[in-house]
C-alpha cells in the first residue's frame, strides 16, 4: 500500500481514470441539472407496452422495423424485451409522477444489429423530457442548443431539419458541423460536412393520452442522444469500436 500511495504521489494519474462515456454522461447531467432537471432511471428488460406500445408504436406499425429488438423468452409476458432506447423511462416518470415534468434519462441500451465503426450492439444512450403548459419548439431548440454549447465547449454550427419519430410530432434531428473536417466535407461526415447527432421533437398527443394527461393542456418536448456518438465527436473518435475493445491507451488519454 505504501507503493501504491508513492507511485500516485509521483505520478497521479496512475490513479486511473474516466471512461470517455462516463465523462460525457457525468457531463452532460451536470449541464441539464443545472437547468432544473432530473435524473431518472428505469429497467434494462421491459415490456411491450413500454418500449412500443405506449409510445405510439404498436404492433402493427411500421416504426417498429426501426428498432431491431432482443426478444426475450417470457411466458408470463412481464418482461419480454431488453429496452431499445430509453424512452420508457419517459413513460414511467410520467406514471409516477404529476407535472409538470422535467428529467434526462442516461443509461444502456440493446439493439439486435452488427457492430461496426458508427454501430454498436449494446451502446448508451441518455434522454430528455419536458412537460408542461405552453411548451413549443422554441424551447426545444433553445434547451439544446445551451446544452450542446455547453459540452462541446467550441463555436460548433448546429442545424436542426425536419424528420420523424412515432412518439413526436413535429419531429427534428439536429446535426452538428463535422469535427474531422470543420464542415467542408470528409469519409466521416459521408461528404455533408455534418454529423446527425440526436433525435428530438414535441412530445405526440396519444403518448401524453397514455399516461393520463391531457394534450389540451399539457404539451412537452423530448430528445434521445446515443452517448456513444457524443463521446467520439467530443474525443475525436473515428470508431465505435474503441469504445469498448479495453485498450487502456484511450482510457489513459483522459
Amino acid at each position: 500500500m505504501e507503493n501504491f500511495h508513492n507511485r500516485l504521489k509521483q505520478d497521479p494519474s496512475s490513479a486511473g481514470h474516466y471512461h470517455p462515456i462516463t465523462r460525457i454522461n457525468r457531463q452532460f447531467n451536470h449541464i441539464f441539472q443545472q437547468m432544473g432537471f432530473e435524473v431518472a432511471d428505469g429497467p434494462e428488460i421491459e415490456n411491450e407496452w413500454y418500449n412500443f406500445d405506449a409510445l405510439n408504436i404498436p404492433a402493427d406499425h411500421p416504426a417498429r422495423d426501426m428498432w431491431d429488438t432482443f426478444w426475450l423468452k417470457d411466458p408470463d409476458r412481464t418482461a419480454s424485451l431488453l429496452r431499445t432506447h430509453t424512452s420508457p423511462v419517459q413513460v414511467r416518470y410520467m406514471e409516477e409522477h404529476e407535472a409538470p415534468v422535467r428529467i434526462i434519462a442516461p443509461g444502456k441500451i440493446f439493439r439486435n444489429e452488427a457492430t461496426d465503426a458508427t454501430h454498436e450492439a449494446q451502446p448508451f444512450q441518455i434522454e430528455g423530457l419536458v412537460i408542461d403548459k405552453g411548451i413549443t419548439l422554441a424551447h426545444l431548440r433553445t434547451v439544446l442548443t445551451r446544452a450542446m454549447k455547453e459540452l462541446f465547449h467550441s463555436q460548433l454550427k448546429f442545424r436542426f431539419r425536419p424528420s420523424y419519430f412515432p412518439f413526436t410530432e413535429p419531429s427534428v434531428e439536429m446535426d452538428l458541423s463535422c469535427f474531422a473536417c470543420q464542415g467542408s466535407g470528409c469519409g466521416m461526415c459521408k461528404r455533408t460536412g455534418w454529423i446527425e447527432m440526436l433525435g428530438a421533437g414535441m412530445v405526440h398527443p396519444e403518448v401524453l393520452n397514455n399516461v393520463g394527461l391531457d394534450p389540451e393542456k399539457w404539451q412537452g418536448f423530448a430528445f434521445g442522444a446515443g452517448t456513444d456518438r457524443l463521446a467520439m465527436f467530443k474525443y475525436g473518435l473515428d470508431d465505435i469500436r474503441l469504445l469498448y475493445n479495453g485498450d487502456l491507451r484511450v482510457v489513459n488519454q483522459f
